[in-house]
């Protein structure tokens, strides 16, 4: 099949994914299309849950393995939609519809050139793909749970709307639950230790907190109190304020560093953080996938959005079309031609170094 027919077979692949609720956990019915494809194509795949996966057919055991990845759940749809967010629609060049940014285009993108290449022989990696699920949840039945059935991956191009550039590398993520607690007491009578009140010296902390390695990449661990609740009634003061704090780790510092440095020093009654495992991630400035994106013309940068990249000990580079300004935004949209530039600088770019 020429590129131009696989580019259009994507974009009809993507329509019908657009169109079948797929939130996270809930993919069976999007997965049972990505399986249509492979049947379709004529080649082999298995289902593992509601990843669907495949590799190469000259597979060969002792050569390096570059996974190609991207994820067919989404998160529900936000109250501002004007459009149906599961009704592909195209308008202007652009394909509208939940997922249709985030992760859709990337994922139909990827499995044009997994075919595309699928046949060939004589690589110099093997190739694996794999359409996951629950990567919106960050789910135990996603990526992560491929790991240890899929052949060992060397390396990974993980599919997220980067438009076509190059993040070679992208934060980490830990999330901790805080209690900042005081006195309980009624509101009419003095309290000189109330838990509200003291939250104020917590939240200064937590803002003018800085974190010293910085990253060249991704520039400084960022740090933000994201969620405040305290309180039954107006006239009680209460015992505890809870918090959660979002922290986005640059690659100078692992995330059991930076629960070491919260856990010692804040000033939190208690801090304990949710999951240590969504590690940032990068990949070397001189491997040859991205020596080979840099030739062919596309731009190295630092994302700061967390994707599958997390769950990977491999290097891995993130790449996709699409804009992640637009993931998650009411009436969704990815415009027809970024998936045509996708699948081509895919193949652009494997060709260089398989």
């Amino acid at each position: 099949m020429t590129t131009q027919q696989l580019t259009e077979e994507a974009i009809l692949l993507l329509k019908n994914l657009i169109e079948t609720q797929s939130f996270s956990s809930e993919e069976d019915k999007t997965a049972e299309l990505i399986e249509a494809w492979f049947i379709q194509k004529e080649i082999p795949f298995t289902r593992t849950k509601n990843n669907v996966w495949a590799t190469n057919k000259d597979f060969t055991e002792g050569k390096p393995t570059l996974l190609l990845n991207s994820h067919h759940d989404t998160v529900k749809p936000n109250t501002a939609y004007t459009k149906d967010p599961l009704k592909a629609i195209v308008e202007d060049g652009k394909l509208y519809g939940l997922g249709s940014n985030d992760a859709g285009g990337c994922l139909v993108s990827l499995i044009a050139t997994f075919t595309y290449f699928y046949n060939k022989p004589n690589l110099k990696y093997n190739l694996v793909i794999v359409a996951s699920a629950e990567e919106e949840s960050s789910g135990p039945n996603g990526l992560n749970s491929m790991l240890s059935i899929i052949p060992k991956i060397d390396v990974a191009i993980v599919g997220e709307p980067t438009l076509m550039n190059l993040a070679v590398a992208e934060k980490g993520l830990v999330v901790f639950d805080a209690k900042v607690k005081g006195t309980p007491s009624h509101a009419a009578h003095p309290n000189n230790d109330n838990a509200i009140y003291n939250t104020i010296e917590v939240l200064n902390w937590f803002k003018d907190y800085k974190f010293e390695r910085s990253s060249e990449a991704l520039g400084d661990v960022k740090m933000t109190v994201s969620q405040i609740q305290a309180g039954k009634q107006h006239n009680a003061i209460p015992a505890e304020v809870d918090l959660v704090i979002d922290v986005r780790v640059n690659d100078k510092y692992t995330n059991a560093e930076i629960n070491d440095i919260l856990v010692n020093e804040s000033p939190c009654t208690e801090i304990k953080a949710r999951s240590l495992r969504l590690n940032s991630s990068s990949i070397p400035k001189d491997h040859e996938l991205v020596k080979a994106g840099v030739e062919i013309g596309r731009t190295m940068y630092g994302s700061p959005t967390l994707s599958d990249q997390a769950v990977l000990t491999c290097s891995s580079l993130k790449l996709g079309p699409g804009d992640s300004t637009r993931s998650h935004s009411a009436d969704e949209f990815i415009y027809l031609n970024e998936i045509e530039e996708g699948v081509a600088i895919y193949i652009q770019l494997l060709e260089k170094i398989l």
